[in-house]
């Protein structure tokens, strides 16, 4: 499990790094763990395993997953502590949660929805690409 603690710190430093250096407006770990995807989907397709990540990784995962509620605790700590500030600017902390749930909600439905489409699209086209194969095919044969 340290190995696995040290890939997925690794891939965060990696992202912190590149967020430097380029300024993408982005947390560095955000960048890491899409890269760890990005590793992890390219392995998928070069390993016989399949698309399964590796087994320390998973463990590792599901460790931090068992124990996320305790990851929480420095953000409910500094809620508590900034009890203040929250009282004077609840109306645009309040609006700014309210809109972008309500922003990600209709961004999620569009991706969902073009998604969607395009699998039904590559769907239909490898039927109808499988039915004029099997047709050519038959047509040869008589």
């Amino acid at each position: 499990m340290p190995m696995a603690f040290l890939v997925l710190l690794g891939f965060q430093l990696l992202g912190e790094i590149l967020r430097r250096t380029t300024h993408i407006p982005l947390p560095g770990p955000v960048i890491g763990m899409f890269l760890l995807t990005v590793a992890l989907v390219f392995r998928g397709r070069n390993d016989e395993e399949g698309s399964r990540p590796p087994t320390h990784l998973s463990n590792a995962a599901g460790a931090l997953i068992r124990n996320m509620g305790l990851l929480f605790v420095p953000a409910g700590v500094g809620i508590m502590a900034e009890a203040s500030m929250l009282r004077r600017e609840w109306a645009p902390i309040v609006a700014g949660i309210v809109g972008s749930t309500i922003l990600g909600v209709i961004a999620t439905g569009v991706v969902m929805h073009r998604m969607t489409r395009a699998a039904s699209a590559a769907t239909a086209f490898a039927e109808l690409d499988a039915e004029t194969g099997s047709s050519q095919t038959a047509g040869k044969d008589t």
